[in-house]
């Protein structure tokens, strides 16, 4: 992050990106995510999962708590505090639901001439933002990102730093057909783990043990079918659903081998 930092001055580059990184060492797998990317193990047709999504909704109370420590940040444009729907200002004086950086339950408030700012958390799910800009909290990068037509800097409420789970390969004995599956969420916002899972027995399956090219090919059909069908209505799914929009990039790997079941 420091070093991106420093290559926007030197080379006027800007941008930022999530990362999700998988490292092996001395028998054990180290995953670590900052980002909406994800990572599961699939083991025997069990589904571990390695990583988790940072989006606004997972860590609102990360986000409410600094708002509430530094309130300079919110531009003086933005409220920390959460409420079930924009509030109008012909409500103010009523009672409404809302929570703060303390609350995983809701309770009621007086609405106030504060309340009426925009909250720093808006929307659900996919379509929740930070300060209705970005919909991932974690990542690399994004130094320069402002609130549209403002100099309010999104930046101090983006974390750098990673979630990071380890998998001791050292505790199972693992088949060929066990692997770890890394995607981007042009992956997930379309297929859950228990179809990926479903489409790695599928491919494997059909390939031989020691065939070297069947995760290739696992990874392949993964984001072929994540990517759908182009049709009179866009890309489509099997189901007809809309297929993934985003990028989708997919890395397959086998925890065992032919021979090797350690």
């Amino acid at each position: 992050d420091e070093q991106i930092e420093r290559e926007r001055a030197s080379q006027r580059l800007s941008g930022g990106c999530c990362a999700l990184a998988a490292v092996y060492l001395m028998g054990k797998f180290y995953v670590a995510n900052a980002g909406d990317s994800r990572a599961i193990i699939i083991r025997n047709g069990e589904i571990i999962p390695m990583s988790r999504e940072f989006t606004p909704e997972t860590e609102r109370q990360r986000l409410q708590f600094l708002a509430f420590l530094r309130p300079e940040l919110l531009g003086k444009e933005f409220t920390h505090l959460e409420f079930p729907r924009r509030i109008q200002p012909r409500e103010l004086g009523k009672k409404m639901l809302y929570r703060d950086q303390n609350m995983n339950g809701w309770a009621y408030k007086k609405i106030e001439e504060d309340d009426l700012k925009f909250p720093l958390i808006y929307g659900e799910g996919k379509k929740a933002r930070v300060m209705a800009t970005i919909g991932v909290t974690r990542g690399l990068g994004d130094h320069d990102l402002k609130v549209f037509s403002s100099n309010i800097h999104i930046k101090p409420f983006l974390s750098c730093f990673p979630e990071v789970r380890v998998y001791d390969l050292t505790q199972y004995e693992h088949c060929p057909d066990d692997v770890l599956v890394l995607g981007t969420d042009g992956l997930w916002d379309v297929t859950n783990d228990t179809e990926v899972a479903g489409v790695v027995m599928e491919v494997l399956t059909s390939y031989e043990p020691n065939d070297p090219c069947r995760y290739t090919m696992v990874a392949q059909e993964l984001v072929v079918r994540s990517r759908g069908v182009l049709k009179e209505r866009g890309w489509r799914l099997a189901n007809d659903k809309l297929g993934s929009g985003d990028d989708i990039s997919v890395f397959v790997i086998p925890l065992g081998g032919p021979g090797n079941y350690t």
